[in-house]
Parts: structure tokens; sequence; C-alpha cells
């Protein structure tokens, strides 16, 4: 009988290779056996569940069932799997449940009724919970793995409650020895899977804050986070975070303690107040437990599932939810005591994790403690990279102390690394008002003008920056001055005032220079380099300044800095591919060390699609873009980061050809507050060329064009773009010049440039003038290979329009293999093009050469070749013009493989 386990998701979340692993298994028409592991809850019967509904039609689908405490009742699974099913022999069933007959006239009489209810048709067998399962029902399930026909046998069961006395020990061990076994192990679920899962239960994006925390509280068991969500109508996550546990579930899961001896329950209880890390000593000290009693209570409760050793002396709670509930019987004063006892001893002992101590100085209503730890923890986990706890901490801090300055300038660069812009926002502007030092009122206006950029909020970056030069006005010359003045230039940076940005860098760095002050140095040279390395003509300089800051900012621990330079080069002039892959996990790195999410996931991921872009790989540009928008498509965020691969990803999808997609894209793009002006008319007006859509795309040229004229920069990739998609479209040549003023201007790299001035060119017919600017750039460094295939094949056009056939070729098999890993409009140009020259298709299989390729009428002109005619007496001869005749010659010479009349006479007379 198939049970439903139904989750609160209507969407499986997280096992797709799984499942087509499986489905691959089912289809495949062999017998094939397949084990699913895993904890309880992880989802093991909704992946079954998933797969039968995808079988195909005609096969026959048997799940059983063990039940604990089974083992008593043999073929228990079986029977379970054929319960309610009246095709099933009476007689047979009997015999099978017959205590008198033998085990083995009984295990021949299972086989008998899966053989009439299955006979050679496709079958999934499921037996589920083997580790409950009796001995009989393993032995079946051997002998079905033996038998022949289209079938596929699957068992599941939970590694953690194996033993070498259960029947299933002894069966996995023979599977092992006599079949080819398939092991699926499901795991918790990541971060961003549950954050998906959360967002497919309430049928939108999940707040951060509340997927972190719920991630964190169940450990990313999907049973626990679908039983959380049922216990809360509506599903507010918000709300979810510190709801009590629901009675049903806190009930299951104290089953796992509720029969231990009084000792053992006592030091249970003691490890539930001391937090995720059970440290040995502190649990021995707390509950005055001797060593070898304490490890024998242990080591049951790790047998037991409900501790793991996470580390050297050092164990946790399998699930954090365990915790929860046995803490939830306890009394309020018997924690505040384990509290208090746990407290001494870490003061006692110094060196003292600062987040322990917090934690366990607020149980104990030690507050005074409990904000010196945060204070102190705040700033420690900031720098080691763990800015989500530096920010819990800092907000235990700020409970109490709701207007400390160091507490909210921790919270807020905190909660910038985390990704949480609003949180970051609303600590830094407390942080600046509360603020008494300079340094750290320049400190927080840095911080806020970063806030206010991404979260694309130009009046209030405006408006900071006319604060922050008030601050400088009313400063002395100092750290505090100096470091309003990076802020003054990462303002001008952002919004790509170069000249201001340099000024105010360079202030900086003299002030740097003279006080000393080592921080506000790297800070200004970061500025400096960014603003240099935005623009053609100053770029290397602007590489030169970053690369050297990289490594002091490493070797001085400032790895948000570090990250951030790695950040620029990466998106700058493109160095060798080998140096990109390398800048990149370098930016990796350093971002993950300072805790910094958008640049360790986000950035990240656009930087391996730019490198696969490097290799010419649009498909694996695509998959790498793909993979980083799934890990934060389900969180709700805003700014510059909502949607941080949508835009890029769109670009791609229109170079595969992929509109539907593209259209999706824009929907969703549109959707979110604050996207540049650019953006959506720039992505229609491509997609409806695309489409051969003129009204529209005329509509959103005209909306691009006035968004363009508040944009003070311009991209020569853009440009490109969106010049080749009104070529597809037909637009007329002067609409194409007025498009090419808009879109370039003096700034623009100088291959891109050429580029689209040799595309308008093309366009107006001037054939010769675009060949010179297309043969200029065909080894231009910041054209991606795709672009250069796209720059030979606009040569190859113009040539044949010259009639240099041969010239157009060799340009044609340049761009093949420029545009082997491409598709879409830059490949299907080159197909037209390698087809007006005859040749065959990329894919094509290996053509005939030698005589054999030639036509009738070329093996005709090849004869008379070989008798010495020239091209005019060819055409006499067979009444054809020269031109033609000459087209005949030169597909023979192409075909025969030859350079010469003499050499073709030479192969027809053999």
């Amino acid at each position: 009988m198939r049970t439903n386990r139904g989750g609160a998701s209507p969407v499986m979340i997280g096992r797709a290779g799984e499942l087509r692993r499986l489905a691959q298994l089912a289809k495949s028409r062999e017998p094939a056996v397949a084990i699913i592991a895993g904890e309880p809850g992880i989802g093991k019967t909704r992946l079954v569940q998933e797969l039968i509904d995808i079988v195909p039609a005609g096969t026959i689908v048997l799940v059983g069932q063990a039940e604990p405490g089974s083992l008593a009742r043999p073929y228990e699974v079986l029977l379970d799997a054929i319960d309610g099913r009246p095709e099933v022999d009476g007689a047979r069933l009997a015999a099978l449940s017959d205590a008198e007959r033998s085990p083995v006239e009984r295990l021949h009489t299972g086989l008998a009724i899966l053989a009439d209810l299955i006979g050679g048709s496709p079958a999934v067998i499921v037996f589920e919970d083997l580790h409950w399962a009796d001995s009989e029902s393993a032995a079946l399930f051997e002998r079905i793995a033996d038998q022949p026909g289209p079938r596929l046998l699957i068992g599941t069961y939970r590694p953690d409650e194996v033993t070498r006395r259960q029947p299933v020990a002894g069966l996995l061990a023979q599977l092992e020895r006599r079949h080819a076994v398939t092991h699926v192990r499901l795991d918790r679920l990541s971060p961003a899977q549950t954050a998906a899962l959360l967002a497919a239960a309430i049928g939108g994006p999940a707040p951060l804050r509340a997927a972190t925390a719920l991630h964190q509280r169940t450990g990313g068991n999907p049973f626990f986070l679908e039983e959380l969500l049922r216990a809360l109508p509506g599903y507010d996550l918000e709300a979810l975070v510190d709801q009590p546990l629901p009675w049903s579930l806190a009930d299951v899961l104290r089953r796992q303690v509720e029969d231990l001896d009084p000792v053992s329950h006592r030091i249970v209880e003691a490890a539930t107040v001391l937090g995720h890390r059970i440290l040995f000593d502190l649990l021995a000290d707390v509950t005055g437990t001797g060593e070898d009693e304490l490890i024998a209570v242990l080591r049951t409760l790790v047998t037991r599932g409900v501790l793991v050793e996470s580390g050297e002396d050092e164990f946790a709670f399998r699930h954090a939810l365990v915790r929860e509930a046995i803490a939830g019987q306890m009394l309020g004063r018997q924690r505040r005591r384990l509290h208090e006892a746990a407290l001494d001893v870490l003061l006692r002992g110094g060196g003292s994790d600062p987040a322990m101590v917090a934690h366990h100085a607020r149980g104990a209503g030690r507050y005074e403690d409990m904000i010196a730890a945060a204070r102190h923890g705040a700033a420690l986990y900031l720098s080691i990279g763990s800015a989500y706890q530096a920010l819990q901490l800092a907000e235990m801090g700020l409970d109490e102390v709701p207007e400390d300055p160091e507490l909210l300038g921790a919270a807020a660069r905190a909660a910038w690394l985390a990704g949480l812009l609003d949180d970051a926002l609303r600590y830094g502007r407390r942080w600046r008002e509360r603020a008494g030092d300079p340094s750290d009122q320049a400190e927080a206006l840095y911080l806020l003008v970063r806030l206010a950029w991404e979260s694309r909020e130009a009046a209030e970056v405006r408006a900071l920056t006319a604060d922050i030069e008030n601050l400088i006005a009313q400063l002395p010359p100092g750290a505090g001055q100096a470091r309003a003045m990076t802020a003054i230039a990462q303002s001008a940076y952002l919004y790509d005032d170069t000249d201001t940005a340099l000024l105010w860098a360079d202030r900086a760095l003299a002030l740097a220079d003279e006080f000393d002050l080592p921080s506000v140095r790297l800070t200004a040279l970061l500025e400096k380099g960014s603003a240099l390395a935005d623009w053609p003509q100053t770029a290397a300089a602007g590489g030169k300044i970053l690369s050297a800051l990289v490594h002091e900012a490493e070797q001085a621990g400032e790895w948000v800095l570090a990250a951030r330079a790695l950040n620029v080069l990466v998106h700058g002039e493109p160095p060798s591919p080998a140096e990109h892959a390398e800048i990149l996990e370098r930016m990796r790195v350093n971002a993950e060390r300072a805790g910094f999410e958008s640049l360790a996931v986000a950035a990240y991921f656009q930087g391996r699609a730019r490198l696969a872009l490097r290799a010419g790989d649009l498909g694996a540009a695509v998959a790498a873009l793909q993979e980083g928008r799934a890990q934060d498509r389900s969180l709700r965020r805003r700014g510059r980061w909502a949607d941080y691969h949508g835009v890029f990803l769109a670009g791609l999808s229109l170079e595969a050809g992929e509109l539907d997609q593209v259209e999706q894209l824009i929907t969703d793009l549109a959707a979110l507050p604050n996207n540049p002006p650019t953006v959506i008319p720039g992505l229609t007006f491509h997609l409806a060329c695309r489409r051969h859509d003129r009204p529209r795309a005329e509509a959103a040229l005209g909306e691009l064009v006035t968004a363009l004229e508040g944009q003070t920069w311009r991209s020569g990739e853009q440009a490109h773009d969106l010049i080749s998609a009104a070529l597809e479209l037909g637009l007329p040549a002067g609409d194409l010049d007025r498009m090419a003023a808009v879109l370039l201007d003096s700034e623009v790299w100088d291959a891109h440039r050429v580029l689209v001035e040799a595309q308008v060119a093309e366009a107006h017919g001037r054939h010769a003038e675009a060949l010179t600017g297309y043969l200029s750039i065909t080894e231009a460094n910041p054209l991606g290979p795709a672009v250069r295939g796209t720059v030979r094949v606009g040569a190859a056009r113009c040539l044949l329009a010259a009639d240099r056939r041969a010239e157009a070729q060799e340009q044609i098999e340049a761009a093949a293999a420029l545009l082997a890993a491409w598709r879409g409009w830059r490949v299907e140009q080159f197909d037209r093009v390698r087809a007006q020259l005859g040749m065959a298709p990329v894919d094509a299989p290996p053509a005939v050469t030698g005589p054999a390729a030639l036509t009738p009428r070329e093996r005709e002109v090849a004869v008379l070749i070989s008798d010495g005619l020239t091209n005019t007496e060819l055409a006499q001869r067979l009444y054809i013009s020269p031109k033609t005749a000459a087209v005949h010659v030169s597909n023979i010479l192409r075909k025969l493989g030859v350079s010469s009349r003499t050499e073709v006479g030479e192969l027809v007379g053999r």
C-alpha cells in the first residue's frame, strides 16, 4: 500500500539529481536495485512518490512499508504492498501467511504472488523503512533483486538505526556482493534549498533572515520545516522563527530521551542549556559528573542518535529541535542555574568563545557580562568572516543598550556583509546619529553611501555626500577627515565622476601618509584604483594599483577591501583566462574570509559566467548564472542584489535564442523596484527585434533613448548587441546611425566602437570601409571569442560582396573555431554565410572528396579543363557566361583539393 507523507511544499526541493538517476533506472527496462538512505524526515518517501508520479505508463507500482515492531511479523512489507489488491490469489495469500509451511515454501509463494501481479510488465517495487523489516522481508527483497525482467527494486532505510543484529545489515552486505547497487544518500537541505522550500510553500521569496533562522533551527530537515509551516496558518515566516514547537513535533522529538535513566536525563538537560556547542569539560563542571561516568552517558546518547561528536571533546545535538523540545519542558529557574554555572566556569577559564559567554550571561540575567561579551564577540566574528554570527551578537547587546555606537557599527557592517540591506541601513543610520567620535561619523557615512547606492537611492547618496563635505570642513586634518574624504571618493566613483573620485582619493592618501593611517590608505587606494580601472584609457594604471593593494590588504587582514579590489579586476580589462580564473577564486576566498555574501556568491557566479564567455562556451556561462540565481532566487532582496543575475542571464538567453525565457526574465525584472532606467527598454527592444515585432521595438527604442539621456556612461557591449538586433529587424540605415550616435561615446573600448561602426557601414553598403574595420579587430582582446567570431563573419560577408570568395572562406573557417561552443543568432549568421560559400554545415558528416564529389556538369567541365580550355573557351563550348564558367572551375578546384588546372587534368585522367 502506498503511503502518503505529502509536504507543505508543492514541489520537491533539492532532489532533482537523485530523482533523475532513479527515473533513468526505471526507464531502462533492465533489472536494477537502488538503496535510498537518510535520516528520519529527510525526504526518502517524498522522493519515491515523485518517482512514481513520472514512471512510464503501464508500469506496475508496488509500495510496502515496514513498521516499528514488524521484526516478528514475517513478510510484513509484501503484505502491506499487496493489501487491497483483489487480483492477488487468495490461496497463495493464505499460504504466505501459513506459519506451518517451511520458510523456503513461503518465500517461493511470495515470489509467485509478485510474478502474478507483474508478469512481464515494467515494474517499480519499493520496500520502505528496511531498518524495521523482518528477516523474511529482507530475504524476499534479496530474491527479488535476483529476478530478471524490466523492474526497479528500491529499498529505503535510516543508516543510524541499523545494527548488526537487524536483518537489513546482512541484506545490504549481500546486495553489495551480488549486484550493482545504485546508492542514493539524501542529505539535509542547504541554506539555499531551505529558502527554496519556504518560497515554494508561501508562494513567493522568503525573507533572508527568516530563511537563515529557520535553517539553523531545523538543520535543513524537510520534515521539521514542513511541520513548523503546518503549525502556523498563513505561513508568516517572520513569526514562525520564534513560534513554539507544535505539540505533535515536540512529542516526536522528546521520545528520543524519554526512557533515559535519571543521571543521563540530568546530563542531557544540562547539554540543552549549554547551546549548540557542548564542550566535554564544561558539561562535566556544570553537572559535577566524573569523567568515566560522563563518557558512558555521552556514548549512549551518541549511539541513540541524540548527540553527535562534532569535534575533539565537543558534542552537538543531531537535531537542534531536539534540544529545543527538551529545554521547553525545563523550569525557568532550572535553566537559569545551569546558565550561571556555565558562565562562572567560562569566566574563570578566560579566553572563552564570547558567543558562549554572551549566551550564558543572558540566560543567567547577568547583563553587564552579556554586553561586554557581545561587543567583543561582534568584533571578533567580523574579523574572521562570520558576519551573521557577528550580527546576532551585536543585536543581543543592542537589546539591552539600543543606542550603543560600537554595537550599532558592528551590526551595520555585519548586516551589510550578510546581504541584509534593510537591516544594514537601519543600523547604519542609528550609528551615524549616535557616533560621537569624528572618525566613527566618517566610518558610518562611508558605509551609508555604499548602502544607499546598493539600494539605488540616488537622492540619499547625494544628501550623504553633501553631509560628508560639511563634516570635512568642520574636522581638523587627521583620521576623521581622511576617512570622510574616502567616503566622497567612493560616492563619486559609484556615480562615474572619475575626476572627483581621484581628487578626493588623492587628498585622503596625502593625509593617510602624513598621519600614518594604513587602513585609510588602503581604502583610498581602492577608490582610486577602481575609478581608474573603469575607463579604457586608464584601466592599466588602475589595475596596477588594485593588484598591489590586494597583497597589502591580505597581509593586513582587510579581507573586504581585498575582495572588492579583486572584484573590480575581474570586471576590468580582461587578463588571460588563467589569470582571470585565479583572480576570481582569490576574490571568492577573500569574500568568504570577510563573510561578504554578495561577492562570495552572487559576484562569484557572475565571474564564472564571464570566464566561460572568455572561453566561448555559452552553455557553461548560462549554467553558471542559473546556479548563482538558484542560490538566492528564493530569497526576498531589494536594491542591486534583488535579482543580480537576471539582466546578465537575459542577455545570454537572447544570445541563445531562448526568447520565451527572456520574456519571463523581463517580467521578473519589471516587478522589482528601482531598476536602472535602461534595463527594461533595452531588453525589450532586443527581444522585439529578434521576434520581428517592429511596433514593440520602436516603442522600446524611444524609451531607451530617453533613458540613455540621463546615463553618464555608455557600454560598447550593449551598443553591439542592440545594433545587431536592429539589423535583424531590418531598421533603416538612418535609424542605425542615430542609434550608434546615442549608444557610443568617446569612453567605450575602441574595439567595440570599431565593431559597431563597421556594422553600420556594412548596413549602408560601404563594404570596403566595413571590411577594414572588421579586419582591424579580429584579434582584439577585449572582445570575447563569440564576438570575434561575429567579426569574422562580418568580414566574410564584405569579402563575398567584393567576390573575394577564397578570403571569405578563410574568415569563415577561422570563425568556426570561435563559435564552436556557441548557439543562437551568431551561429545562424555564420551558417548563412557558410551556405553562400557552398560549404557544408559544421555538423555535417565528412564530405565526399575527389572526382566522386563532382556533379555531372562539373565532371563535364573538368574533362574540358584537362583538355586545356580557358574559361572563355569553356563558356563558348557550354553556352554559359564566363563568370559561370569561373564558378564551376572554382568549385572543381575546391572539391578536388587542388590549386591548378594541370592538377585537375591529372586527377580526372586517373
